[in-house]
């Protein structure tokens, strides 16, 4: 009898062995299916992402912008869309210091007053290029640009593609009132000008190289950008993603037009960039006739 018992002790704890040792294996076959399965899930987001950044390569190698893409965005988001720069002559080398442009877009607007607020406490000059506003705020605030020592430039008297860019009268009308407008207000005879979108822009139904043909005409200089905060784009870029997008390609050339708008991300993370900008011992200028210009090419 007590070896019956001593036998069916044996085959239960061999059961419970054997339990066990299906329960780790199911266990272990769970956990490495999950694991996976994550695995998977990760590789085929970086993958995706990948394929994203090649398109975007891709697509700057052939200087083309996607025109759906575009059809969806603002024309603030345009301007920060893909472009081409020949820097092959504007690498920075050993020993060089780096010139910075920080130009703003699009005013005046309400953040205007605020960004030159942050300039005057940081001492640094910086580029406007802006729209045509007759009211007297506006006026004030061009005076304020041009009294406290930054360049005003012409962005368009008005910053809609369709109208500004129907013929080259359109165009040439277009100019003569932005610069009648900044000369009577300011007594400033700018002859800088950024075309709405950039001179890379497709929503031209006019010859690009006439409408510069325009601009030449008048003795205006047209500047493009090499390096973009990302601050009109639709992602919502945070202030850390602004100042990396800048910081991480000043560094490259010798001298870096950047494009900034005045949104509220802009003004939010202008005191760290503009810190950043002193800590790399870069020097922040306001654009003149010295400065080297930057043009996108490819322009049709």
């Amino acid at each position: 009898m007590e070896g019956s018992n001593m036998g069916l002790e044996r085959q239960r704890a061999k059961r419970k062995r054997v339990a066990r040792m299906k329960k780790m294996i199911v266990t272990t076959i769970i956990a490495f299916m999950l694991i996976t399965l994550c695995v998977l899930t990760f590789l085929c987001i970086e993958v995706i992402s990948l394929q994203k950044q090649v398109d975007v390569l891709s697509a700057k190698v052939n200087g083309v912008t996607d025109v759906y893409t575009e059809a969806a965005m603002s024309e603030e988001e345009i301007e920060d869309s893909i472009y081409v720069v020949d820097n092959s002559e504007n690498f920075a080398e050993t020993g060089d210091i780096p010139l910075v442009y920080l130009t703003f877009d699009d005013g005046p607007s309400e953040n205007t007053e605020q960004i030159l607020d942050i300039l005057d406490d940081y001492n640094v000059k910086a580029t406007f290029f802006v729209n045509g506003k007759e009211d007297e705020a506006s006026a004030n605030t061009y005076r304020r640009i041009v009294d406290e020592g930054h360049t005003i430039g012409m962005h368009g008297y008005i910053h809609d593609y369709s109208t500004l860019y129907q013929s080259t009268e359109s165009f040439s009308s277009d100019y003569d009132r932005i610069h009648q407008l900044i000369l009577d207000t300011t007594g400033v005879d700018t002859h800088f000008y950024r075309f709405p979108g950039g001179s890379s822009n497709t929503f031209h139904t006019t010859s690009m190289s006439d409408l510069i043909g325009v601009l030449n005409d008048k003795g205006a200089v047209y500047y493009d950008w090499n390096v973009q905060a990302g601050d009109a784009t639709i992602s919502a870029f945070t202030e850390d993603d602004l100042i990396d997008n800048v910081m991480n390609n000043v560094v490259q050339y010798k001298t870096s037009v950047v494009l900034l708008h005045e949104k509220d991300v802009t003004v939010e993370s202008l005191p760290r960039l503009i810190e950043s900008l002193q800590q790399a011992g870069v020097m922040i200028l306001p654009i003149t006739d010295d400065t080297y210009v930057i043009h996108h090419v490819n322009v049709k």
